[in-house]
């Protein structure tokens, strides 16, 4: 009797053990064993518009680069959460490879390249001076000896540096200038002409304005650290909403034109 129970009891085992393994193959999706695709911590901005921003209603991360990130990733099989920070502090965890994605407007530069890799570009920007209404500073020549804004970190603090006389005031987000600005604390503001122009038309429209010619003109990319394998993965999924026409709708979308060709 107890010779049957226990050959009992292992054929049971048996059983039991021959349908989990068929429950695991089953749940397999592409039959590698990884059904689940990976989730990459994306570094951004908090505040620069319109490309990246937090809506103050939901919660939520939205703008140009949170929707273009999304759709790449998208097509690249993986998934995407967002950790906003300040400008400087993302061009440092790109850096030290402390997070695996950096999308923030980031101007591809020859230094930068020196420590961080980058996508293919996405999008041509430039420098814009941003002055008083009634400011008698018509170009970044008119710039020395005056208290010019800038973003801590950025293409338009190092420009400034290199390039004029001014006494340049650097903050770690470029509302700040700007409200310093209309507030007649600083006499000009030099940063990227898409966050400028926004700027004004949604917030001062009656109080600044641009002058002079678009600087330095750099193309954005998405940032990665250093020999990345995600580098050549998100360049074929940009390249392929170029060509089916996902990234004309989102830049349509954002800027309300069509982007150029």
């Amino acid at each position: 009797m107890k010779k049957r129970l226990i050959a009992l009891l292992a054929l049971v085992m048996s059983i039991g053990l021959l349908a989990a393994c068929g429950t695991s193959d089953s749940t397999s999706g592409d039959g590698d064993g990884d059904s689940e695709e990976k989730t990459y911590t994306v570094a951004t901005d908090a505040n620069f518009q319109p490309f990246e921003y937090k809506n103050p209603d939901t919660g939520e991360m939205e703008g140009f680069d949170i929707d273009l990130i999304k759709a790449i990733s998208e097509e690249a099989g993986f998934n995407v959460e967002f950790k906003t920070m300040e400008f400087d502090g993302l061009l440092a965890s790109m850096r030290s490879g402390k997070f695996p994605i950096g999308i923030a407007g980031i101007s591809i530069t020859d230094e930068r390249k020196e420590t961080i890799d980058f996508s293919d570009s996405y999008y041509d920007s430039g420098l814009i001076l941003a002055v008083p209404k009634d400011s008698d500073i018509a170009s970044i020549e008119d710039v020395d000896g005056l208290k010019v804004g800038a973003r801590q970190g950025s293409t338009s603090e190092a420009y400034l540096k290199e390039n004029t006389d001014a006494e340049v005031v650097a903050y770690p987000e470029i509302v700040t200038a700007y409200m310093n600005l209309e507030k007649d604390r600083l006499d000009a503001v030099l940063y990227d002409l898409p966050n400028v122009t926004y700027y004004i038309k949604e917030n001062a429209s009656d109080k600044l304005k641009t002058v002079g010619e678009v600087l330095e003109g750099q193309p954005y990319g998405i940032a990665f650290p250093k020999d990345s394998e995600l580098v050549d993965p998100v360049n074929e999924a940009l390249a392929t909403l170029k060509e089916n026409g996902k990234y004309d709708e989102i830049y349509k979308k954002w800027f309300g034109t069509e982007p150029p060709q």
